[in-house]
């Protein structure tokens, strides 16, 4: 059986407004899994996905509330893989490679921050940066999430979020 995680970020929210519950419910219809890579902004934003298992770390725009009830990074299973998430904030400009201090034996690694879309491998593990869900990257660039699948393998596509300019 093939588990399917939408996995978003820096979605820099108080609270969820009717765009992000119309564009959550087309992105991730078929999930039943969500891992927000932080910077959800206020916990209220989680509150969309209360039909779902969230797994979700706090990023350096949240509110002290959100700091204190996620964690910095995680770890967690995803059928038979090993999931690293975290923001990124405070791993210094090269936050890949900081990843494997923070997670050096986990299948795929989670991060946000960057508002940079990156879904690639570098040996046996997938590398995954959902990119900002609102919209705010960098230079104009669309808003955009990712979809993990895990069964036999762990898969992950980049997506851009439907009537993004």
């Amino acid at each position: 059986m093939t588990i399917r995680a939408g996995i978003l970020s820096d979605t820099h929210l108080s609270r969820p407004d009717s765009r992000f519950i119309r564009q959550t419910k087309a992105c991730f219809q078929d999930c039943a899994i969500i891992i927000h890579a932080g910077d959800l902004t206020e916990s209220a934003v989680l509150e969309v996905f209360s039909d779902k298992t969230v797994y979700a770390v706090h990023g350096n725009m949240c509110s002290p509330a959100v700091r204190q009830g996620l964690p910095r990074s995680r770890t967690f299973a995803l059928g038979d893989f090993t999931i690293g998430l975290t923001h990124g904030a405070g791993l210094g400009h090269d936050i890949e490679s900081s990843l494997w201090d923070l997670f050096p034996e986990v299948d795929c690694m989670i991060y946000g921050h960057t508002h940079r879309p990156v879904c690639h491998r570098i040996g046996g593990s997938l590398i995954i940066n959902p990119g900002s869900f609102q919209a705010t990257g960098r230079y104009g660039a669309q808003g955009t999430y990712a979809i993990l699948s895990a069964g036999p393998t762990l898969e992950a596509a980049i997506h851009t979020l439907p009537g993004s300019p």
